[in-house]
């Protein structure tokens, strides 16, 4: 009986062992599967659109801060924003036709103005606006109708409405708002995390249902204690909740990388946002976007090195999507149509890509941090192949190579392959597996799109 007794503990233990180190698995796999997330930087600066005082305005969404304008004077903005076409199921719908699988939405940018209801706060779009209505509570409801992951935005270090948060980069006082509060040394960034910081986390866990993701920004001087404070209290409101490494000091639970491709596969769990334009939030100025061919090659990237790709779209002051996001948003829903499952659900395969010339250098990315208007992505477009793997099957995202012939490196002729296909043409085709690599040709041209993708079947 005690043998049965002890065989039963031992097997309850072991049970629980595993579950404790799945967990951590289960809760993160979603993301590496979803792949694709929309960020959405709304707040007083859509209003602005990139002017103050009938000019052009420096700093685009931190124009605040490069104008060094008093916040009583900055705050007067609100009374004009009134985003009446703002349709939080159409933002959703849009994102979901996309193929983007979660959004990311500004809840308190560096200015420090909440776009959501908060009661320990009257700066908010609540209090100050003619719209007087709590976008969040909208967005949240349109998310979880429509199976879209939810999370919110939060500038952490960074406040310039508060009187208590001082900043280090690139300088002490460097991000800091010093025209109106000017001595650094006074003030106090644990006040402004316990009056301001923890109750709107609590607030923005605990009044919009279920929330998927708190994406920091600017930890600045957050210390390790608060950082691990605000990580206990977002998983003790929502334990499922992730975070980003912006919450500071190694206690996020995925990596960020801003406006610029990385050089190495990275299996663990991170992302890369950037923008469509040049702005983060909705600038007139702006009238320059991305093609959908240079966002697809972008994005295939990412995934191609492990990782997310969070695609930015900066509403009007009406709470509109700019009209130039449409053509990137619709070739994105074409491509992901006939060529998600290279995305989906993928991991990185043995290398990440090669180029079509192996002569050809890669551009090199700036490694370096850059703040606000900054933009670190390879602008060309060099014939090249990235590469993803699902199962038996390996994707070869096949960019900007207008050759019908290729030889691919990356396969030996130990490889097993039992067929290959183009997800997205009627083309046939043929290959040939030898010592230099894999050879295909394709019985005609691919003309609908130039980043197409070559589903090959391994066998077992």
């Amino acid at each position: 009986m005690m043998k049965r007794y002890l065989l039963i503990v031992f097997v309850s233990l072991i049970g629980m062992y595993a579950a404790a180190q799945s967990a951590p698995d289960q809760r993160i796999q979603w993301l590496k599967n979803d792949r694709l997330g929309l960020f959405l930087h709304w707040g007083l600066y859509s209003e602005a659109a990139g002017d103050w005082k009938g000019r052009k305005a420096q700093g685009a969404d931190h124009f605040m801060m490069r104008e060094r304008i008093p916040l009583k004077e900055y705050a007067k903005i609100a009374k004009t924003f009134n985003p009446v076409d703002y349709s939080a199921m159409e933002w959703v719908r849009a994102a979901k036709h996309t193929g983007l699988k979660y959004i990311v939405i500004t809840t308190k940018h560096h200015d420090g103005f909440s776009m959501f209801d908060s009661k320990c706060s009257d700066y908010d779009i609540v209090d100050c606006t003619p719209f007087a209505k709590d976008p969040m509570a909208d967005l949240a409801e349109a998310c979880h109708k429509e199976g879209i992951k939810l999370g919110f935005y939060y500038s952490l270090g960074r406040d310039w409405e508060d009187p208590d948060v001082p900043t280090n980069w690139p300088t002490k006082g460097g991000r800091s708002n010093t025209w109106d509060y000017p001595d650094e040394d006074a003030k106090d960034l644990s006040a402004y995390i316990e009056r301001k910081v923890k109750p709107q986390l609590r607030e923005l866990l605990t009044n919009y249902g279920k929330v998927d993701i708190i994406w920091f920004d600017t930890p600045e001087m957050v210390t390790e204690q608060q950082s691990k404070e605000i990580r206990e209290l977002i998983l003790s409101l929502q334990p499922e909740c992730l975070i980003n490494d912006r919450i500071g000091n190694n206690m996020g639970d995925y990596a960020t990388v801003e406006q610029k491709l990385t050089d190495e596969i990275d299996r663990g769990l991170w992302e890369g946002c950037l923008k469509m334009g040049a702005n983060w939030g909705y600038n007139r100025y702006d009238t320059v976007y991305a093609g959908p061919d240079m966002i697809v090659r972008y994005m295939t990237d990412m995934v191609s090195k492990g990782g997310n790709m969070l695609l930015n779209i900066g509403p009007d002051n009406k709470g509109r999507f700019p009209k130039l996001t449409e053509p990137i948003m619709n070739g994105l829903h074409h491509w992901l149509k006939a060529n998600g499952e290279a995305i989906y659900g993928t991991e990185p395969w043995r290398i990440y890509g090669e180029n079509f010339d192996p002569n050809n250098v890669e551009e090199k990315v700036d490694a370096e941090f850059h703040d606000a208007i900054y933009n670190g992505l390879p602008q060309n477009a060099a014939p090249d192949f990235r590469y993803t793997v699902k199962g038996k099957k390996v994707y070869i995202i096949v960019r900007h190579v207008p050759a019908t012939s290729f030889t691919l490196r990356a396969f030996k002729a130990e490889d097993r392959i039992r067929s290959i296909k183009c997800l997205s043409e009627k083309t046939k085709v043929t290959w040939d597996l030898t010592d230099d690599g894999l050879a295909v040709h394709l019985s005609n041209p691919v003309n609908s799109f130039p980043v197409y993708v070559l589903q090959v079947t391994m066998k077992e």
